[in-house]
């Protein structure tokens, strides 16, 4: 899976590539419409902004939708064991066509979902705007641990912080705070490959 995973990655991107080069005028930004309420509060000192709250709870009710169809539905056991093994889930009568079927349709929603909050937040959408995103995304499932989706919750939450105490501590951090951040990751990946929530498979011959 992980294999996978990072083939699909890196097809990605020799996609973006390949259209740039016959549409280079792709990855100008383009406006995005405001369709969240504006206006702004203040607790502690910290401005608040009410479309902020409002993509953090659509973001936090997808990750929570997403767990409860994976742990909680007979769908959701399909996905993890087809994940774990194919052949034997399909002995066991898993319909392995619907699943991955499903299982794509799934991660493309929320691809979906993310694209539309991206454009929400920062006002406008570019063609590589989710290089950037994706590639943050896997560092943060990996330091949760891939597979577990409170752990990617918590790589997420460990990577900006990673990324604001660069950005405030390190002369010119604001510059190299992803390149720090990074670093970090490459490091944690090192000595824990798991993840912080992830659980070691063992292969049996």
């Amino acid at each position: 899976p992980l294999m996978t995973l990072l083939a699909t990655l890196s097809l990605g991107l020799v996609i973006r590539e390949a259209v740039l080069i016959f549409y280079p005028r792709g990855a100008d930004p383009k406006p995005f419409p405001a369709m969240l309420p504006g206006g702004l509060f203040e607790v502690g000192g910290v401005v608040i902004r009410y479309e902020n709250l409002i993509i953090l709870a659509i973001g936090g009710a997808s990750m929570l939708l997403v767990d409860l169809i994976i742990r909680r539905t007979r769908l959701g056991a399909s996905i993890r064991a087809v994940a774990q093994d194919p052949e034997a889930a399909q002995m066991m009568g898993v319909d392995l066509d619907r699943t991955v079927d499903f299982t794509f349709f799934l991660g493309s929603a929320l691809a979906a979902v993310a694209g539309i909050l991206n454009g929400l937040y920062y006002s406008e959408i570019h063609f590589i705007m989710g290089i950037m995103g994706g590639i943050i995304g896997f560092s943060a499932a990996a330091i949760g641990g891939l597979g577990n989706v409170y752990g990617a919750i918590l790589g997420g939450l460990l990577f900006g912080v990673l990324q604001t105490l660069a950005a405030a501590f390190i002369p010119r951090g604001s510059e190299f705070r992803d390149v720090v951040a990074f670093a970090v990751v490459m490091v944690f990946m090192v000595f824990r490959p798991t993840g912080l929530l992830g659980e070691k498979t063992v292969e049996r011959a």
